[in-house]
């Protein structure tokens, strides 16, 4: 499993990702699930997946050929669509396509497969965008009223997310808020795991403003861990009932 979230804020976006595809006593693996595609000033489009790795590796193969190929289009290329609502028309269609291929091929295992994707971004001159593809390839947006859009084991994490963010909450609040839901996350599920991948992209800067990883062991993740603990414990007691 894992656990993605993106924040779709006034004044840009926070998204963040695990790497764990695969729990269990003797079987973790680790891969990357956030990916770049940007002409920088010109469009950035990040996605985040969640899901089968065989759907979601060949989607995403199957998107980056699209944008290498010479032959490609508006319909075809996200880094050719005139709109962030095409962008998502084409990974939802190429996800939906995807999906039914692998499923079909392992119907007579009894066997399904599924995955989800959050996709963010903006081209010059168009608005911020964020949607949540489903693996039937529809999709939800973003809203000022839910300025944030998870998948995966998105439960541990989401009640600080309720509390705290607002459009217009700022960049370097939005990166405790995600960060702080993961801790959460981590703490509470063996299925999510580090490293943790960390994208800023600003407003209408059309690339990505800012990139990190996140390793087991990181001193500012653990401090900031453990001075949430500690504030939590502190406020619990001074709770009264």
């Amino acid at each position: 499993m894992t656990y993605c979230v993106g924040l779709k804020l006034n004044a840009g976006f926070v998204l963040l990702s695990d790497t764990r595809t695969n729990a269990g006593l003797d079987n973790i693996a680790t891969y990357r699930k956030m990916f770049l595609f940007q002409e920088p000033g010109e469009r950035v489009v990040a996605i985040m997946t969640a899901g089968s790795l065989s759907v979601t590796q060949t989607t995403l193969a199957r998107l980056d050929e699209a944008v290498n190929d010479d032959m490609a289009d508006e319909t075809t290329s996200v880094m050719k669509a005139p709109t962030m609502l095409q962008v998502a028309s084409i990974i939802g269609h190429t996800l939906s396509n995807t999906r039914r291929e692998i499923v079909g091929q392992m119907r007579d295992f009894n066997q399904q497969a599924s995955a989800s994707m959050i996709v963010a971004g903006q081209r010059k001159g168009g608005d911020m965008r964020m949607f949540l593809i489903y693996p039937e390839g529809n999709f939800i947006e973003a809203t000022d009223d839910t300025p944030y859009l998870q998948i995966g084991e998105h439960k541990y994490g989401k009640p600080i997310l309720d509390r705290v963010v607002t459009p217009a909450t700022s960049l370097a609040d939005a990166q405790k808020a995600v960060l702080l839901s993961m801790d959460s996350t981590l703490r509470s599920n063996l299925s999510v795991g580090m490293p943790l991948d960390l994208t800023i992209i600003e407003k209408d800067a059309c690339t990505v403003t800012a990139q990190r990883r996140i390793l087991e062991g990181d001193p500012d993740f653990m401090e900031m861990s453990a001075a949430w603990s500690a504030a939590l414990r502190e406020s619990f007691v001074k709770v009264t009932i």
